[in-house]
């Protein structure tokens, strides 16, 4: 009789918590489903203005494809990687309820991510004269150098977007980013089309169109902010706050950029490195279709890593850390779902997919080879995506950075080096080692995030706010 009450009470128990991982799913996909559409509207730009400029011919699709990976490695990378800052100090400050912090947090960001651009905007000038060096084709490097001059006023752009991106996302504001995304995105679409192949720009009218569409999506988010009651709360005047909070920005904004920017690096690399093969133009052409494909589909891990973030630090923040180890839980089933499909729906479409970016079917025929490694890596950026998201949540960007470190320069891209030269694997030597980096990056997150102890990581949170909050 006793045992049948115990059975009874473990089965309710039981149902209770699968109960409240279904309810946490749903919170958490409110958040992920639209930052998908987010950080896919940023992707789509480079994609679209790729894929339009791919049809040019096979030197405007490679030499794009270098500029578009140089521009990500030494600038967009390093902006993102700052702006996660805020999942941390902003997601927390809004979990203890201190809301006047995050609209002057988001102004400390946005301020800084300037003054990087400057130093960044000198070498982008040079582009053209690195490659060269570098070893790459004199016509792709002067193409890929022009490209990425013209993309300048994009770089600006997204050092006042991300800041403004973060403020939205920690306070589960969604709807704004998403109408702001859809907007851009439409409004990106034929005028890309119209600098591409009407107005005589060719390759250039793509990065002119990134200019436009960024600022576009700006102009949406600031005037938001600026103006809509739903910010009332969290918004905050210009005032020298914002210069004394740049230390405790930058404190999570450099080992945050170090963690993602080592992670982008590893993966850019391969492009940059596909151009010392004997046919560099069907080498990048076909590892950028690659990497256009991955960095696209992660916008949905990436969703579930800001929802990842978004949650657990708000938990963090309000000192709730049983709610950061269900939402974790939440989250990786998540995962598990998107990894299955989309990955399968790249393999059944392995076949056709190389069309999107390019009529050439040497190129096809490449990228179809390639594909169930391509499947791989979805899988593990699932993966990946949200053990990161919990790293920047809890404030653990130093320890993601070590990972990163270890996983791809120690690990991974000497496996790529070996094969990719020297069993003359090339392009697919190149992603397999990669993919090895990859993961064991899986492997190392999940061994640190399975021995957190969640009620400490709650309570240095909680004494982080009380210390900044007693400074100021």
């Amino acid at each position: 009789m006793e045992e049948g009450l115990v059975v009874k009470e473990r089965l309710a128990e039981t149902r209770t918590r699968w109960r409240e991982i279904g309810e946490e799913m749903k919170r958490l996909g409110y958040v992920a489903g639209p930052m998908v559409a987010v950080s896919l509207s940023f992707y789509l730009l480079q994609v679209i203005s790729l894929m339009m400029v791919g049809h040019l011919g096979e030197l405007s699709l490679s030499s794009t494809a270098i500029a578009l990976s140089l521009a990500g490695v030494t600038g967009f990378s390093l902006l993102l990687g700052m702006a996660s800052a805020l999942e941390t100090i902003s997601g927390q400050a809004f979990g203890a309820k201190q809301y006047e912090k995050i609209g002057t947090q988001t102004y400390t960001a946005i301020f800084s991510l300037t003054l990087v651009c400057i130093p960044v905007s000198l070498l982008w000038a040079n582009v053209e004269y690195i490659l060269k060096l570098a070893g790459q084709d004199p016509h792709i490097s002067y193409e890929a150098g022009k490209m990425v001059m013209w993309l300048l006023p994009t770089l600006f752009a997204y050092a006042f977007l991300q800041p403004l991106i973060r403020y939205y996302q920690m306070q589960s504001l969604i709807r704004p980013l998403l109408v702001s995304s859809c907007i851009t995105l439409c409004f990106h679409v034929p005028l890309c089309w119209a600098l591409v192949y009407k107005s005589g720009l060719g390759n250039v009218g793509g990065a002119v169109a990134m200019d436009l569409s960024m600022w576009l999506n700006v102009s949406i988010l600031s005037l938001y902010m600026k103006y809509s009651p739903h910010c009332l709360k969290t918004r905050s005047s210009i005032s020298m706050e914002i210069f004394g909070g740049m230390g405790v920005f930058f404190k999570f904004a450099i080992p945050s950029a170090t963690m993602i920017c080592l992670q982008w690096w590893s993966f850019e690399l391969l492009i940059l490195l596909s151009g010392l093969f004997p046919h560099p133009q069907l080498e990048a052409s076909v590892l950028s279709v690659c990497l256009n494909t991955v960095a696209t589909l992660y916008a949905i891990p990436y969703g579930l890593a800001s929802a990842a973030s978004t949650r657990i630090s708000n938990q963090m923040g309000a000192g709730r850390p049983q709610g950061a180890r269900l939402s974790l839980v939440a989250l990786l089933l998540l995962a598990g779902v998107n990894a299955f499909t989309v990955s399968l729906a790249i393999f059944l479409s392995r076949n056709v997919f190389g069309y999107v970016f390019s009529n050439e079917k040497e190129v096809v025929d490449y990228v179809t080879r390639m594909a169930p490694l391509v499947c791989l890596s979805i899988i593990a950026d699932c993966v990946q995506g949200v053990l990161s998201g919990v790293a920047r949540g809890c404030g653990w960007q130093h320890i993601g950075a070590y990972v990163n470190l270890a996983a791809f320069y120690l690990f991974g891209l000497p496996i790529s080096a070996a094969l990719g030269f020297w069993l003359d694997l090339r392009g697919k030597g190149l992603w397999i080692g990669v993919l090895c980096g990859s993961t064991m990056q899986c492997l190392m997150l999940s061994i640190i995030t399975a021995l957190t102890d969640w009620e400490k990581q709650a309570s240095k949170a909680r004494e982080r706010l009380l210390h900044e909050t007693a400074e100021s």
